[in-house]
């Protein structure tokens, strides 16, 4: 059954508070907002006063986990003084949710690659989820949108490990690249399964550069800016931005496409699709 993926042109932070409201689902209880905090130096991730208006909406807490690579976000100490230096704690209330052990563990019985994923134990403090993506091209995932930050995002400082090693932290950087691939999908369907459908996704097709908001040093964007598109299916609003981006009229679309396809990128979510949490058949309802 195709998903509805909503979609405006228009990016302005008034805008993806309409379309979340167009999405027609009410998040309840404890509301975790996962988003891109921004690694430090890098000039392309989407900052605090944009998405102010979803997040005040929603009354939401910002949660973040710490990274798996050196930076500044790997340990609790620098990854808390970063926030602060751009501004997510002036704003909003800010969870590290990996800030101490021990992790919680997600069960993956389906799972092609990894059967666990090891998350940030303080999302048991949460009811539902807003996923704020910056949808852009990533060094290693090829895109980084709503799977990555359902995968990579939610795990821990080792979960991110035990992902990018396909269930061998050890092999964080040397594993099989469309095992990695296919780990992403396994530990966001995890995710999925475990708010039991509790889940807005938003992404933003904004300062599209080849490289992820974890790069200090990133390129500038290569394309134009598209849209905003809004779902209840993180397979379908990833699809559709890859859809977007192969329509594209612009000069930078084959830098940014290179970039995706020569990662594989797409595979990730032929294997979400694959496990069965979402469709990438999608109507776009444009708005």
């Amino acid at each position: 059954m195709a998903a509805k993926v909503y979609f405006s042109r228009e990016i302005t932070p008034e805008k993806v508070l309409e379309l979340y409201k167009m999405a027609g689902k009410e998040l309840t209880g404890n509301i975790a907002i996962k988003l891109h905090s921004g690694e430090e130096g890098n000039q392309n991730f989407l900052k605090p006063d944009f998405w102010k208006p979803v997040i005040d909406f929603v009354d939401g807490t910002v949660v973040e986990c710490n990274t798996a690579y050196e930076g500044e976000r790997n340990t609790t100490e620098k990854h808390k003084a970063l926030l602060t230096r751009h501004g997510w704690d002036a704003y909003f209330k800010v969870d590290l949710m990996d800030a101490e052990g021990p992790d919680m563990v997600l069960e993956i019985p389906k799972g092609k690659q990894i059967q666990k994923n090891y998350v940030g134990k303080h999302l048991a403090d949460y009811d539902s989820m807003l996923v704020l993506s910056h949808f852009k091209g990533h060094p290693m995932g090829g895109y980084g949108g709503a799977l990555k930050q359902l995968s990579i995002g939610v795990a821990s400082s080792f979960g991110k490990a035990y992902i990018h090693g396909a269930g061998e932290p050890e092999k964080i950087w040397t594993a099989d690249h469309d095992a990695f691939l296919e780990s992403m999908a396994d530990a966001a369907s995890s995710v999925v399964e475990y708010f039991k459908g509790n889940v807005i996704y938003v992404n933003v097709m904004k300062n599209m550069s080849v490289d992820c908001d974890c790069c200090a040093v990133a390129e500038d964007p290569c394309m134009k800016d598209i849209g905003i598109l809004v779902s209840l299916d993180p397979i379908a609003i990833d699809q559709a931005c890859l859809d977007l981006v192969h329509a594209a009229d612009d000069p930078g679309r084959d830098h940014l496409i290179e970039r995706i396809e020569s990662r594989n990128g797409v595979h990730t979510i032929e294997a979400a699709a694959a496990l069965g949490f979402g469709s990438r058949e999608y109507d776009l309802v444009e708005v």
